[in-house]
């Protein structure tokens, strides 16, 4: 997996500890005889190098936060300021506001200078100092912005196709020969962004989750036939349902896009919730949002600004036809909905998210000086990685439904997969 180089790195780094700019961490350490082996795959080792290819006294830096808000984006913004202002003497560091639309002269605001003293506090609040939306920016109007105000560097804080964007503009400098080192940083609360296996922001959405199904459950113990039904984010991947299910050990039914389950039927997931209330007399139910698409009648689909499918509410669905079948079926029941999504993602970030935050951007701002570009840092196996953002589009990460974590969620909640369709 080599990685672009901007040209060769002519200036001495000023830190005293340095990474072999030739070491490489595998992918998959896991040997299995019974398997037929393929080829592995090696990525960089993320860290400082010797030698840099940005002389530190005339860069200029830009940030940029985009898609939706998680845990940690602040952190990210102060660590990558410190990193290029103390660890390497940058002074020229600019935060684009509002997305990738203040890339866009035309129709963003005016970049705002970002020092140390700016930075001090704001890994303090939740949200991003620097605002965020969605939506692509023309890659040319980009980079045409960036050269007028001769930025070097440029940090990409964001999603899969946040990443997207940042791959068109490298493709963009590259076609016209500009040195811009693009460097991406995974932000996904859902944790389903490819070779990276915890993405900042995950463990405190996890536990704010948590928090919601222990009230969940609180409501639905306290009452005769209580149903508590908690819908949280998980657009196309179930990680923060599945991190918070064995968290909490209160979840009873655990709904995740990876997992079809049938609705009706004496197999269906009604009859099963309908047989654990009359057996406990009270059911937690924790679905994520992309979860029993399948559900919905075809037709109507609507696309956010990112270009992504928008999910149909399965929250609301599903309370109106657990409402429905209860009171067809003549079981007397209470019903309580929660939607804690925007309230767990505006949090500030947790102790572990905070220092996964710090070291996420410390490695982008190591790897930016040395000259590389077009990639994303990655986190595998407690180690820092860099990621061509071009392999993004060719893979996507999900639950394996083999994993320790699935199975802690069957274990944790009693759920078979002879169930409603699991």
């Amino acid at each position: 997996m080599d990685i672009t180089v901007l040209g060769e790195a002519r200036f001495t780094s000023p830190l005293l500890y340095h990474v072999n700019d030739k070491a490489r961490v595998l992918f998959n350490v896991i040997v299995d005889p019974d398997v037929p082996a393929k080829e592995e795959l090696l990525f960089e080792l993320a860290g400082p190098r010797q030698h840099l290819f940005f002389d530190p006294q005339e860069t200029r830096a830009g940030i940029v936060t985009c898609g939706g808000l998680c845990p940690g984006l602040n952190n990210v913004i102060r660590s990558l300021v410190l990193e290029l202002h103390h660890g390497y003497g940058v002074r020229e560091i600019f935060g684009f506001l509002n997305g990738y639309q203040g890339l866009d002269p035309w129709r963003g605001s005016e970049p705002i200078p970002l020092t140390p003293e700016f930075v001090e506090d704001i890994h303090k609040e939740g949200g991003t100092k620097l605002n965020t939306s969605r939506g692509p920016v023309d890659a040319g109007v980009a980079v045409d912005n960036l050269i007028r105000r001769k930025i070097n560097m440029l940090f990409v804080i964001g999603g899969d196709g946040t990443q997207r964007g940042g791959e068109a503009i490298f493709q963009e400098a590259k076609a016209r020969a500009y040195a811009l080192a693009v460097v991406g940083i995974p932000k996904t609360i859902d944790n389903d962004v490819a070779f990276v296996s915890r993405s900042f922001g995950y463990v405190t959405a996890v536990e704010e989750a948590a928090k919601a199904i222990n009230c969940a459950h609180t409501e639905a113990h306290s009452v005769h036939n209580g149903i508590s039904l908690v819908k949280i984010m998980g657009r196309n991947a179930g990680f923060i349902a599945a991190g918070a299910t064995i968290a909490s050990q209160d979840v009873n039914f655990t709904l995740v896009p990876e997992v079809p389950f049938a609705l009706d039927g004496k197999d269906g997931f009604l009859a099963a919730l309908k047989q654990r209330v009359q057996k406990r007399a009270h059911a937690v139910i924790l679905v994520a949002e992309g979860a029993g698409q399948h559900l919905f009648n075809a037709g109507g689909e609507q696309y956010d600004a990112s270009g992504n499918l928008k999910t149909k509410d399965i929250g609301v669905f599903l309370r109106e036809r657990i409402d429905a079948y209860f009171k067809a079926e003549k079981v007397p029941f209470v019903l309580r909905y929660f939607d804690p999504s925007y309230l767990i993602r505006s949090v500030p970030a947790g102790a572990e998210d905070a220092i996964l935050c710090d070291f996420f951007a410390r490695n982008a701002v190591h790897a930016a000086m040395a000259g590389k570009t077009g990639l994303l840092i990655g986190f595998q196996h407690d180690t820092f990685t860099h990621v061509p953002t071009e392999l993004l589009n060719q893979h996507k990460k999900q639950l394996d439904l083999n994993s320790p974590a699935w199975l802690g969620v069957l274990a944790a909640t009693g759920q078979k997969f002879a169930q409603f369709g699991l």
